[in-house]
């Protein structure tokens, strides 16, 4: 019998993450693609560093930070009621880290290779830099947006280390998918991995089909 918690703990986690990471990453990748003070390079490094960090050096240290028995974690758990390990809020926050390239690096490339004149029009017309950001660049770099997105959901739902270091493998709380493969794998039990694997193959290519397909064109050239 199958147990379709995971999977379905996986796609909340996915969904809740890509959208607090879309949120977030907006107003950062506007900030990294105009700004031109010299801490520009140590903010660009510290949003690429989960591309290189090992997943569980990442999620290691967020357990350091957030655990109870750390001054910060401890605040946060006596003073606001929050607590970040070992639960789904906790799988949020270390998913946002760790896909928050995947997100950001499409945003600011899209942002980055518009033209000048665009943001000097709505200037002239009068238009504040919040107006300008959402009505005429964000609407100039779907196809950007929609890479982000897609990227940040595959990779969330992809995740193992860091979910396995700051949420542990507590049924219904914190056991994803892949925990729940690498389970089931550890028993022996073939039969239940192949099917999680499955299903996470065949989203993961499916989002990433339809990232191909509308940056490519050919859905528009379909329909003509």
């Amino acid at each position: 019998m199958i147990d379709w918690g995971p999977l379905v703990l996986t796609l909340k986690l996915a969904v809740v993450t890509t959208i607090l990471l879309l949120i977030v990453s907006v107003p950062m990748a506007y900030w990294l693609a105009n700004t031109k003070k010299r801490i520009k390079p140590i903010i660009e490094t510290l949003v690429s560093m989960p591309l290189v960090l090992p997943p569980t050096v990442l999620g290691f240290y967020l357990l350091i930070v957030f655990s109870p028995s750390n001054a910060f974690g401890g605040w946060l758990d006596e003073q606001i009621g929050l607590r970040l390990i070992f639960s789904f809020e906790g799988l949020v926050f270390g998913s946002m880290i760790y896909s928050l390239p995947f997100m950001v690096h499409p945003i600011q490339s899209g942002l980055s290779n518009l033209p000048n004149s665009l943001q000097e029009a709505s200037a002239i017309l009068g238009k504040s830099k919040i107006t300008t950001l959402i009505k005429v660049l964000l609407r100039n770099i779907k196809p950007s947006i929609l890479t982000g997105i897609v990227l940040s959901f595959a990779h969330t739902i992809g995740e193992f280390g860091v979910v396995l270091m700051i949420g542990g493998n507590m049924p219904g709380q914190t056991k994803v998918a892949s925990i729940a493969i690498y389970d089931e794998v550890e028993a022996l039990n073939y039969g239940a991995a192949h099917v999680y694997s499955g299903v996470l193959f065949t989203v993961a290519f499916c989002i990433l089909l339809l990232v191909y397909l509308v940056n490519g064109g050919f859905l528009k050239r379909f329909w003509k």
